[in-house]
């Protein structure tokens, strides 16, 4: 997360960007009051599960933010689209994605449940963050941090090399379909505009997800699953609730098949590689000797 902000920061520096500045403060004064008050539970008062809590809310704000403006940024240098290539491999699967939104379009009570439950990720992040604090799960929050970044870092690097907008920026589904959906016809022409002429104003009250292979609501509905285990009252929630944000990516995130299989790779290799890591400093703790200090001696 810090190399985003530096690489997001240098490089609005060294090009002419169109960046809504005030907005922005707003959101790193946000992430600098829950990093102040982190840093005073860990430094003064010791609380630990606050100093989590509120590094973790603090990472999740700045997170969204840098990763926000550098998908943007990217724009600018990305590859061509892999769409077509995307749509062809979900058709050699049998998959036909005009008949998952005909699917939603006859079942409008199915459909208006999976466009709550794939818009509630975000949400979900900031009640796991808080339920690992308050359960005294402090190294959860730590892990599940940088598994998001991990995670966040490979799939946008995937996409800077073959950028992808989804299912819905290859098969027309109407300017006004009869049921609601996140990534409507409007949408998927905002995301060709951009392919097309670049990123415009970059505003965190405008960002829109432009990744779609591998995709990231995958690696996040995994993510929270899998840090919500270990909460025996969070576990089966999380996991149905997850599951449902699953089904939900084709239709309403509009993306192909194949995208939800690239972000399970994904999540697979944020959770190894941020499990390594923590065994790594664990193993590196316990192996620091420690000095037990010599007797005084006697004196005359």
């Amino acid at each position: 997360m810090v190399l985003a902000l530096v690489v997001d920061s240098t490089w609005a520096s060294l090009a002419s960007f169109d960046i809504d500045g005030p907005a922005y403060l707003l959101v790193g004064a946000a992430a600098a009051a829950c990093a102040t008050g982190s840093l005073f539970y860990g430094s003064f008062r010791r609380d630990e599960k606050l100093h989590a809590m509120l590094f973790g809310t603090f990472f999740l704000i700045a997170f969204a933010a840098s990763f926000g403006v550098l998908n943007y940024l990217l724009l600018t240098v990305a590859g061509p689209r892999i769409d077509q290539e995307l749509a062809s491999i979900d058709r050699m699967l049998g998959i036909d994605w005009p008949a998952l939104l005909r699917f939603a379009e006859q079942h409008p009570t199915a459909n208006l449940l999976l466009f709550l439950v794939y818009a509630s990720s975000l949400a979900q992040t900031a009640v796991l963050v808080n339920a690992l604090g308050l359960c005294g799960r402090p190294n959860d929050i730590y892990a599940f941090c940088l598994s998001l970044a991990i995670g966040a870092a490979v799939t946008i690097g995937i996409w800077t090399v073959a950028p992808s907008f989804g299912a819905f920026t290859v098969y027309p589904i109407g300017s006004s379909p009869p049921v609601p959906l996140m990534a409507d016809a409007a949408y998927a022409r905002d995301l060709l505009e951009l392919a097309a002429n670049g990123p415009g104003r970059i505003s965190p009250l405008e960002v829109k997800g432009l990744v779609a292979f591998p995709s990231f609501h995958t690696v996040l509905a995994l993510l929270i699953a899998w840090y919500a285990w270990p909460l025996k009252w969070l576990r089966w929630p999380a996991i149905g609730l997850n599951a449902l944000v699953i089904l939900s990516i084709p239709i309403q995130g509009g993306h192909h098949i194949i995208d939800i299989a690239g972000g399970f790779v994904v999540a697979v290799f944020a959770i190894a590689v941020t499990s390594w890591a923590s065994r790594h400093i664990l193993s590196r703790r316990h192996s620091v000797p420690v000095r037990v200090p010599e007797p005084a001696g006697e004196t005359a």
